[in-house]
């Protein structure tokens, strides 16, 4: 029975030992996972645009122009206004029943409600929620162009990470390749074949070889980092991207005649756009400000009552103390005329329900506003609107000036830089037909250590110029898609 136990005992150990070592594995994979976790381009674009601050200011703006339009909706509600107050009047005051000065503590309470709606006032209202309307999508489209400067700018800086990724590998078997060259004239100077020089030569060549790849790498961090801190990462020391291989492939649009691109530029780009409805938005503030000029009607509504804590006369009783008083005497005969007093009588206060019932008073009418001279800010602020609706109109024809010269612009930009990558690989094949030469005759000793060197960095020189025509023409092809309608990547 306790052979059973043990034994049981044993594999259940061996178990929890078993799951402890799985939970292990998968923590440390998990944690390799997340520290080589390399970015794509669509990662790039797609985190951008969710984190990126310009960005973000462009989505606040937009909720600015839609608070703004519930603005311009409540102007065509009317206004109420509730309101009340108790007061406490300590010593010499007037009393509101006897209207006389006496020595007293009295409490007040009155409330009120005033309600006030325009009927008529040039039609401004109406005016500013149509301009809200018009706000909002001009904000719409600014958060559009934003998103899709934010995708250009980090496609390019993904683009500079892949050249100098790239070029660094370049320096690498260059160095890989002059240090077996360093090896083979060491044989070849202790056999007596080569002169010394020429293994100076190679060790020359080889430190600067290693300063090569220095700066390589120093481009490809700062290119790194530059990504990062557009990306708005927090922990950018592991950031890296994904080794994509992006060929320079013909792109349709640049079959496209540049009449085509630019027609389709002005259906798609943002930036007319957002000028059109910059231009809608200043006619409307010319329409709003010439309302100020107009008559308004308006209709008022006011409701009051109040109630008081002190008490009140209910009644009068003769003055026994001071039956009479002489009010003044009779023409010719002198005879007094007499008044006969009353003491007032005093009792509680009436119900507050019951006051408010008795006082409550209501105020109700229309009220016409005729502007006729107010400073002439009216009138300015009229003279003001269309000159900025003037300036409107001049930047909505410079946006399509603008435009046209961007387009042709990135099309010649385009065509150039095919041409220039078209270029560098021609010239890449015939540096690289002139190294293998140049190798032939190192390796038969008919070329020294120098003119090789020279040969070879030329080659490599030619290998870093068309990494870099290629991902220039790839970049500047995608400018001209996306005047085309064709956006960096497919938004999610």
């Amino acid at each position: 029975m306790l052979l059973r136990f043990l034994e049981s005992l044993f594999n259940m150990k061996n178990k929890i030992k078993n799951f402890t070592v799985l939970i292990i594995l998968f923590l440390v994979s998990f944690t390799n996972y997340s520290q080589t976790k390399k970015w794509t381009i669509e990662e790039c674009v797609n985190y951008a645009l969710q984190h990126n601050i310009s960005i973000k200011q462009s989505e606040l703006d937009l909720k600015l122009a839609t608070i703004d339009k519930k603005v311009a909706v409540g102007n065509f509600l009317p206004t109420i206004n509730v309101g009340g107050s108790h007061s406490w009047n300590i010593g010499l005051n007037q009393n509101i029943t006897t209207g006389l000065l006496e020595n007293q503590t009295t409490q007040f309470t009155s409330a009120s409600l005033n309600s006030n709606i325009d009927i008529y006032n040039g039609l401004q209202n109406q005016n500013r929620l149509r301009r809200a309307k018009l706000a909002i999508l001009a904000s719409q489209y600014q958060l559009t162009k934003m998103q899709d400067d934010i995708s250009l700018f980090v496609a390019n800086a993904f683009l500079d990470i892949l050249f100098n990724k790239e070029n660094l590998k370049v320096q690498q078997n260059l160095l890989i390749n002059d240090e077996k060259q360093l090896l083979r004239t060491e044989e070849l100077v202790n056999s007596g074949s080569t002169a010394r020089g020429d293994l100076l030569d190679m060790k020359a060549t080889i430190a600067a070889d290693n300063q090569k790849i220095v700066a390589a790498e120093n481009s490809l961090l700062l290119s790194k980092l530059s990504l990062a801190q557009l990306l708005q990462l927090d922990n950018f020391k592991d950031f890296d991207i994904a080794d994509e291989n992006y060929e320079s492939q013909q792109s349709p649009t640049m079959l496209q005649t540049p009449e085509a691109i630019f027609e389709k530029a002005k259906q798609e780009r943002i930036e007319i756009k957002i000028a059109k409805a910059n231009l809608d938005v200043a006619e409307r503030d010319v329409k709003i400000a010439r309302g100020a000029l107009k008559p308004s009607l308006s209709g008022f509504y006011s409701f009051s009552t109040r109630a008081s804590y002190s008490e009140i006369i209910s009644g009068f009783v003769p003055n026994t103390a001071n039956p009479t008083s002489v009010i003044g005497q009779v023409d010719g005969t002198g005879q007094n005329v007499l008044q006969s007093n009353f003491l007032p009588v005093f009792s509680k206060a009436a119900p507050l329900l019951d006051q408010f019932s008795d006082n409550k008073g209501h105020n109700f009418g229309l009220q016409l506003n005729v502007p006729i001279l107010n400073g002439l800010s009216a009138r300015n602020n009229v003279e003001r609107s269309k000159v900025t609706l003037e300036k409107s109109k001049v930047a909505f024809t410079q946006s399509e000036t603008d435009l046209e010269k961007n387009v042709y612009t990135a099309i010649t930009n385009a065509k150039g830089a095919l041409k220039t990558y078209d270029s560098a690989a021609l010239a890449l094949t015939a540096r690289e037909e002139a190294f293998n030469y140049a190798k032939e005759k190192y390796a038969v000793g008919m070329m020294n250590a120098f003119d090789f060197n020279q040969s070879q960095t030329l080659y490599s020189n030619a290998q870093s110029d068309v990494i870099r025509a290629k991902y220039d023409y790839i970049f500047k092809v995608k400018v001209v898609e996306l005047y085309f309608g064709i956006p960096i990547i497919k938004k999610q």
